[in-house]
């Protein structure tokens, strides 16, 4: 995964994230890997840490997420929106595998105008409401994700507008 060939790398995620999906207990003891990763100055090897620590969630007996909360999140409050879009994008599978923690991700979801240091916080609010999406049948601060969701359907970003329109209808 840390190949220069971006065939051979891309490649080498897929099948990754496959087995973290499939059979994450394999890839478990690989955690401190890429909880490491989390810190790479290479951003697609954050990408990568993002989405393999998040499918590993489901299998994380010993709470290293918790412990890694804060260093995941902190992507969030960077300014790179590639990697902060795939932070919000990849909430909703910790929020379901990690319930005790699901209202601070929620809260930090609709915090991003408070959190990110990038230009496209609008963008990256449209991953928000697409995991807030998944998490709100689970919530149970259903109001406030509501309220936050009608509050971006005048964002800048046309991506932010249609994904507020999109939740909002399901809920008719």
């Amino acid at each position: 995964m840390r190949s220069k060939d971006n065939t051979i790398r891309q490649n080498s995620f897929k099948a990754m994230q496959i087995i973290a999906e499939e059979y994450s207990d394999f890839l478990y003891s690989e955690w401190d890997y890429f909880q490491e990763m989390l810190q790479s100055p290479n951003n697609y090897h954050k990408y990568i840490a993002i989405y393999i620590l998040s499918s590993l969630t489901s299998v994380d007996k010993d709470n290293k997420f918790e412990e890694a909360f804060d260093k995941y999140y902190g992507i969030l409050a960077g300014d790179k929106a590639m990697t902060a879009s795939h932070v919000a994008l990849n909430s909703s599978v910790i929020a379901h595998n990690k319930p005790k923690l699901r209202s601070r991700i929620v809260d930090i979801l609709m915090s991003i105008d408070d959190i990110h240091q990038g230009k496209q916080k609008e963008l990256i609010k449209a991953y928000a409401i697409e995991a807030l999406g998944k998490i709100y049948p689970e919530a149970e601060d259903k109001e406030l994700i509501e309220n936050y969701v009608k509050s971006q359907r005048d964002s800048k970003s046309p991506k932010t507008r249609n994904m507020a329109k999109c939740f909002l209808e399901r809920l008719r």
